[in-house]
C-alpha cells in the first residue's frame, strides 16, 4: 500500500468512527430530552397538586388530575401516569410517591425507569429497582391487590 492509499485509508477510518460516535451521541440526546421533558410534566402536576393542597386541605382527586393531565407541558412524554393519592392520608410523609411514570426507552447513557413525583412535590429520576423497593415499602397490601387485580386502570 502506498502512502497515498495509507492517508485515504485513515481518513475513512477517522470518519467512519466520528460518524458512529456523533449517531450514538444523538440517539442518547434525544433519550435525555425526552426524559427531562417528562420530569418537566411531573414538575407541573406537583405545583399544581400542592397549590390544590394548600386551597383545599387534601390531595385533589384522581378525576381532577385526569382533567388537567393534558395542559401539563412535557405531558406527550409521561406515557401512562399512575396516582397514589388514594392510599395516601394526612399522616403520610413528605418522602411518600405521590404519582410515576414508568420511562420506557432504551437508551444506551440514561438509562431505565420511573420519573416520581414526592407528596412535597418534588420531583426526581429514580432507576428501575430503586423505585421498584421504594414502591414496595410504601404500597398497602389493598392498593396492591387493587392493582394487581386492574381495577385501578392507569392514566393514558
Amino acid at each position: 500500500m502506498n502512502r497515498r492509499q495509507k492517508t485515504i485509508l485513515r481518513d475513512f477510518v477517522t470518519v467512519v468512527v466520528i460518524t458512529a460516535i456523533a449517531v450514538v451521541a444523538l440517539i442518547n440526546f434525544r433519550d435525555w430530552v425526552n426524559r427531562s421533558e417528562a420530569k418537566r410534566g411531573m414538575k407541573r402536576l406537583g405545583k399544581i397538586v400542592l397549590q390544590y393542597r394548600k386551597d383545599y386541605g387534601g390531595l385533589p382527586p384522581e378525576s381532577y388530575i385526569a382533567n388537567i393531565r393534558e395542559d401539563l407541558k412535557g405531558h406527550v412524554r409521561l406515557g401512562e401516569v399512575r396516582y397514589r393519592a388514594l392510599w395516601l392520608d394526612s399522616d403520610s410523609t413528605k418522602d411518600e410517591i405521590l404519582a410515576y411514570s414508568e420511562i420506557n426507552y432504551r437508551p444506551l447513557l440514561v438509562g431505565r425507569g420511573y420519573v416520581v413525583v414526592r407528596v412535597d412535590g418534588r420531583v426526581e429520576w429514580m432507576g428501575k429497582k430503586e423505585f421498584e423497593t421504594l414502591l414496595a415499602q410504601q404500597q398497602s397490601p389493598e392498593e396492591i391487590q387493587m392493582l394487581s387485580a386492574g381495577r385501578l386502570p392507569a392514566q393514558q
